[in-house]
């Protein structure tokens, strides 16, 4: 095990990955920008070291600095956390050539499944359900006509290199699938220095299920079951529940060994999240895997009693998975929502500033809990009949109070 480890990222997951540190007998160092410098967080940790300025890409997005902190405080591995540079397979192979161990997925898997349209064509190979849609990268807004003409309206645009909801545009026919490819190229460049596009059929009224995979260096890889989070508003997650309330025991099963399938095709080890869209009628398609811990994490852990960043510390030592798939049981359910400083009154405006209280609510900014609310207390949430529509649909027809 790891004497000492440095966590390359800030707020929540970097507390976390502390907490694990301790119950393992690890030293964590943290890092924080100018702007993080009075971080609660940072006196949880054994040592703390300043790495830049107040922007993201000055400090917590600068593979230098991180890796120059690392050296300073003679750690022996880091642990990105979600998001910055989480699933940057450039990172982890700089990493490695420091002789620092990247706790998370090697860099050649990182690297095959982080482009969509790579994992597509191993998904394939690995008999794993895909949309229908292009055969890689749409070149043009030529072939995008003919390729939506081939698999029939409405369709999906996407970023091959996306993430976080940004470089999609649903499309309903031909008269504006030219100006929403420009734009999504133009999004895609902007946000992932990547502007390639592909086409899907748009399955209407989806869930959203996720599955949470883990594996060792030895090859062992197993499931941990599997997330539910439909309650999305703009492709961004708002709830995120499991069990799944709403699929059967034949599909839930089939679906897990899916995730399963593909992650061994691609070699896979440490933590990571194979996400899937099942329609109305209990198909399910492959859409991406996140190759890192999730936000969501905690809801897997809370109804399996596995503790994941735990594991993640201890598969990237070098320790052997000793979970066993058939013991690895969903007991209870959890649900998690995420609380962001946005007014949903108000069409959800930022609402930034300093907590004052917490307690039951938030003062004095403005929050979405109001709106989580709402969710669990209709109808159809409580029956478990939503998809990831149903905020936009259901709830953003009236002012939230």
């Amino acid at each position: 095990m790891f004497s000492r480890i440095l966590i390359a990222n800030r707020g929540e997951i970097a507390l976390r990955v502390i907490r694990a540190c301790r119950d393992l007998g690890i030293e964590a160092v943290a890092v924080y920008s100018k702007a993080d410098r009075d971080a609660a967080y940072l006196h949880l940790a054994h040592d703390a070291i300043c790495i830049g300025g107040e922007a993201a890409a000055n400090s917590y997005l600068n593979p230098a600095a991180i890796l120059s902190a690392a050296e300073i405080a003679d750690v022996e591995a880091v642990h990105p956390g979600y998001g910055f540079l989480a699933e940057n397979p450039r990172f982890a192979q700089m990493c490695g050539d420091c002789g620092i161990t990247f706790i998370g997925p090697s860099p050649e898997a990182m690297e095959l499944l982080g482009n969509k349209i790579q994992a597509k064509k191993l998904a394939q190979k690995a008999k794993v359900p895909l949309v229908p849609g292009s055969n890689g990268v749409v070149e043009s807004e030529e072939e995008a006509v003919e390729v939506a003409s081939r698999i029939g309206y409405p369709v999906m645009i996407k970023a091959s290199a996306g993430g976080g909801g940004r470089g999609i545009r649903p499309v309903h026919n031909e008269a504006n699938l030219r100006s929403s490819f420009r734009n999504a190229r133009l999004e895609a460049e902007a946000a992932f220095k990547d502007g390639s596009l592909y086409l899907e059929k748009l399955v209407e009224r989806p869930r959203h299920v996720e599955v949470q995979l883990l594996g060792d260096k030895k090859g062992s890889l197993i499931h941990l079951w599997e997330r539910d989070c439909s309650l999305q508003r703009r492709n961004q997650k708002l709830v995120e529940e499991s069990p799944s309330p709403h699929i059967s025991a034949r599909t839930r099963q089939k679906l897990c060994s899916a995730a399963v399938r593909l992650a061994k095709a691609a070699g896979y080890y440490n933590a990571g999240t194979c996400e899937f869209l099942v329609d109305q009628d209990e198909n399910f398609y492959f859409m991406e895997v996140n190759a890192r811990i999730q936000v969501e994490h905690p809801v897997t852990e809370l109804v399996t009693g596995t503790d994941l960043v735990q594991w993640q510390l201890r598969i990237a030592a070098g320790e052997e998975l000793k979970l066993k798939q058939d013991n690895i049981e969903q007991r209870g359910s959890a649900i998690e929502c995420r609380i962001n400083a946005e007014s949903p009154a108000e069409n959800f405006r930022p609402c930034p500033g300093p907590i004052h209280e917490l307690i039951l609510v938030v003062k004095p900014i403005k929050t979405t809990i109001p709106i989580h609310q709402r969710i669990f207390a209709h109808a159809d949430f409580v029956r478990g009949n939503v998809d990831t529509g149903f905020i936009e649909r259901e709830l953003m027809t009236a002012r939230t109070p």
